[in-house]
């Protein structure tokens, strides 16, 4: 039986996210970080505080540098990360691991994962190629010569892309069978014919086109090949996916709650529009979508932890449930409060903003919908 309570080192994780989140970045910083024009697009000071604290050893295991607290504890970052719009290249930190672990683990890159748990290192996943969310739907190509491989891709919307140390880069293998032909590999930063160049999204965040012509590797950058680079890379996804699921639950119960707030505020015909009953219906019907998807990402977190058969199934119930909310519920928050909703001077833009790309992120609700689906064998 799954259990959704947090255990005690769970529990202090998401506590000490909320306080260290709440003290050292708050949405005012996300918005100093836009306005700068910061290319990072996050804070390398604040960054090297959270690896300090922790966070980016949590999901991986002891034996490589990490701290074993599980994936639910992880989660309870990303929703305090949602709540405070905190703009840390953590998601890409926990792509990353996961295949260097789980594809890499018999190979020289395999070395690399504990710098990478220890924050001396980032990395970033290069995968789609196109403007819609598809792990399978590319064309890049890499072929054998010699001892090495030669490397051609344009990959886009690569998550903290910009200013990553090396890329985990998904490619067909020229002359494989079908099934057995989906590759991965390592690629430092600096190899030769790399170029990464930043996307600037709604939300502002980190997000580069990587662009490889005729890069050279030699045959240790291959991380995994076929079936074993296929299930590495859906592991690895349906964790981050996870994450992201829980960092729009933070987001949309954020702005629920601000938005409530609001209501009990803004006075129209000499009482407050809260006490308007059609807005209180509203309002509850959000707050029961936000109730369930708090528990679809809960079960979610746990099926990774516990290793259940059905974890990418309850994965992606809660990736498309999210989706649809950081739709309904900001769209509804901005109509609730008025004129200022739309203001880019008010806070609630900055959440709308990165709830429309949390939406399309790792899949949106139409694509984890079709996806539930096929597990289900439907």
């Amino acid at each position: 039986m799954m259990t959704f309570l947090l255990n005690e080192e769970q529990t202090m994780l998401g506590d000490s996210a909320r306080t260290f989140l709440g003290e050292q970045s708050p949405v005012a910083v996300q918005r100093r970080l836009r306005d700068a024009g910061e290319p990072l697009a996050f804070d390398p000071q604040l960054w090297a505080q959270v690896v300090d604290l922790g966070w980016t050893a949590a999901a991986f295991p002891e034996a490589h540098g990490g701290l074993a607290v599980g994936y639910a504890g992880v989660g309870a970052v990303f929703e305090q990360m949602g709540r405070h719009l905190a703009a840390l290249p953590l998601l890409s930190t926990i792509l990353c691991g996961e295949l260097l672990l789980r594809g890499g683990a018999d190979t020289p890159a395999a070395e690399r994962l504990p710098q990478l748990v220890a924050g001396a290192t980032r990395m970033a996943l290069a995968l789609d190629e196109g403007s819609r969310h598809d792990p399978r739907g590319f064309a890049t190509q890499a072929r054998q010569e010699g001892d090495g491989w030669v490397l051609d891709a344009d990959k886009r919307y690569v998550i903290d892309g910009v200013g990553a140390d090396a890329y985990v880069v998904a490619v067909r293998i020229e002359g494989a069978a079908d099934g057995d032909d989906l590759g991965l590999f390592l690629v430092d930063a600096a190899a030769a014919g790399l170029k990464a160049n930043a996307l600037r999204l709604a939300d502002s965040r980190n997000h580069a086109r990587v662009v490889l012509e005729g890069v050279r590797v030699p045959g240790t950058a291959l991380l995994a090949r076929g079936r074993a680079a296929s299930g590495a890379l859906d592991t690895a996804l349906d964790r981050a996916r996870a994450c992201l699921a829980a960092e729009a639950l933070g987001l949309v119960r954020e702005s629920f709650e601000r938005t409530v707030a609001y209501l009990k505020e803004r006075v129209q015909f000499d009482v407050p529009i809260g006490s308007f009953q059609a807005l209180q219906h509203r309002a509850a019907r959000l707050y029961v979508q936000i109730e369930l998807l708090d528990s679809a990402v809960r079960a979610a977190l746990a099926a990774i932890d516990a290793g259940r058969r059905d974890a990418a199934l309850l994965v992606s119930l809660a990736k498309a449930h999210a989706s649809d909310l950081c739709e309904r519920v900001l769209n509804e928050a901005v109509q609730m409060h008025g004129g200022i909703g739309v203001t880019d001077e008010f806070d609630l833009g900055l959440f709308l903003k990165r709830a429309r790309v949390l939406q399309l992120c790792l899949g949106d609700a139409r694509f984890h919908r079709e996806r539930y689906a096929t597990l289900r064998g439907f």
